[in-house]
């Protein structure tokens, strides 16, 4: 019990850290990211993503703003004013007004921007983004379980955002097994995640909660044969913090309220593809 309000105080220590950061974050962005243009040549184009090279050939990636005011189309060699906030971490900058200077078919058009190579930082940053994007993936997970002590994997699907560009809905299956306790376990969670998608830094914190279908069965008998029948069920309620990369990997702290004997906390690493 000890180590599990230990591990609860140091996450929520970490996110309040965290809170303040992001905010700090987001009012730079609003308060530095009007007044910023570059103009250039466009390299690729996305529904998420634009690169740009400039004209002293340098590439920059955007993403958009959640009011952005973009053209319907950007074709690659069409030349571009884009208004932007400041360089995240990443150099990334969220955009949010591109003009279209010149089409590209038209006579002014960099033809030799068509065929440049993007640098391999920034395709790997587009690539991240594009991923993180998406509105359905599949991860899988696996940890450790303490009161009482199980070894865990499973499956997850990750959708959204939901209701608010922040929020998504995560639902996953757990299988855990140990010494004298075997446990399934249908968890319906939310999460919610303190950077929003198209300003997302390397790593970045989520808390989330959710009703637990949890079906448990527990022999002191060696050499026990599982038998599906003697399974209990329970219902509980989890409480879980995390940190989740852009990359897709993931570190989890879960807890489980109200439901008799499952673990009173779980140690969970993970991926989204």
């Amino acid at each position: 019990m000890r180590a599990l309000i230990l591990a609860c105080s140091v996450l929520f220590v970490s996110t309040l850290i965290a809170i303040p950061a992001q905010c700090q974050d987001d009012a730079s962005s609003s308060q530095a990211g009007n007044h910023d243009a570059v103009e250039g040549t466009v390299v690729t184009s996305t529904r998420n993503t634009l690169v740009v090279r400039t004209d002293d050939n340098q590439y920059q990636l955007f993403t958009y703003g959640h009011a952005a005011v973009r053209p319907g189309s950007l074709a690659p060699g069409a030349r571009a004013r884009v208004t932007a906030g400041p360089a995240d971490e990443n150099g990334t900058r969220v955009a949010s007004n591109v003009t279209l200077v010149s089409s590209s078919s038209g006579a002014s058009v960099d033809k030799s921007a068509q065929a440049a190579p993007v640098p391999e930082k920034v395709r790997d940053i587009e690539s991240d983004i594009r991923r993180e994007s998406r509105r359905w993936r599949l991860g899988v997970r696996a940890g450790a379980a303490f009161d009482p002590e199980l070894f865990s994997f499973g499956v997850q699907s990750q959708m959204g955002p939901i209701l608010h560009p922040r929020v998504l809905f995560r639902p996953n299956a757990e299988f855990a097994f140990g010494e004298v306790t075997d446990l399934i376990a249908l968890n319906f969670e939310g999460v919610y995640r303190f950077s929003a998608r198209n300003r997302t830094p390397n790593w970045t914190p989520y808390v989330g909660a959710g009703p637990a279908m949890i079906f448990i069965h527990q022999s002191f008998q060696s050499g026990r044969q599982i038998d599906f029948g003697n399974f209990d069920y329970e219902t509980g309620l989890n409480v879980l913090a995390g940190m989740q990369s852009r990359r897709g990997t993931f570190v989890e702290l879960k807890t489980s309220l109200y439901s008799g004997p499952a673990p009173k906390l779980r140690v969970i690493i993970g991926y989204n593809f």
